[in-house]
């Protein structure tokens, strides 16, 4: 509950702060890197259900009930993240910044209410979940490298304002 009035008080108090930000980055993107970046935002989905499922089919395999707990954690964290973010956009509706701000450049389907990114909580549900499960530096690291991008990667394509990705990634 705490987390919902900063936000909401953050998002109201800086809208202008987090336009001018979205549109630094929107407005001045590296056009050679659009498809990179639509890459990146479509991997949310695949990376983030393919990593508990991978982990659970190896401790199948190796009989091994600390992995497949592993991937129940985080399985479970996607889950709770996801009905976090779902409840969250259906119940302040904010509009994708394209929406209010036409001079926005959208370059990649967008559908639901804009606050908090969902590709960017996803992402980061499994990012951090795979970094209590894996504490190493070669799983901390990619991991992380990979959810900053996905959320960096919505703010290039034009769907979510900094504060959606900020608030999608603290999710």
């Amino acid at each position: 509950v705490f987390l919902i009035f900063t936000s909401i008080s953050l998002s109201a108090i800086s809208q202008g702060n987090d336009f001018e930000l979205l549109k630094k980055i929107n407005l001045n993107r590296n056009q050679n890197l659009d498809g990179f970046y639509k890459v990146i935002t479509h991997s949310y989905s695949p990376i983030s259900l393919a990593v508990p499922s991978v982990i659970f089919t190896v401790g199948i395999i190796k009989k091994d009930t600390s992995l497949k707990y592993k991937s129940y954690m985080i399985g479970g964290s996607l889950l709770i993240s996801t009905a976090l973010t779902v409840g969250l956009k259906y119940g302040i509706k904010r509009d994708r910044p394209f929406v209010t701000y036409p001079v926005i450049q959208n370059l990649v389907p967008a559908g639901s209410p804009s606050f908090p990114s969902g590709h960017t909580s996803m992402a980061f549900s499994t990012a951090t979940s795979l970094s209590i499960a894996f504490p190493k530096w070669y799983v901390i690291a990619p991991s992380f490298l990979w959810a900053s991008s996905v959320g960096y990667s919505r703010i290039h394509l034009g769907v979510h304002y900094p504060s959606d990705i900020l608030i999608g990634a603290i999710i």
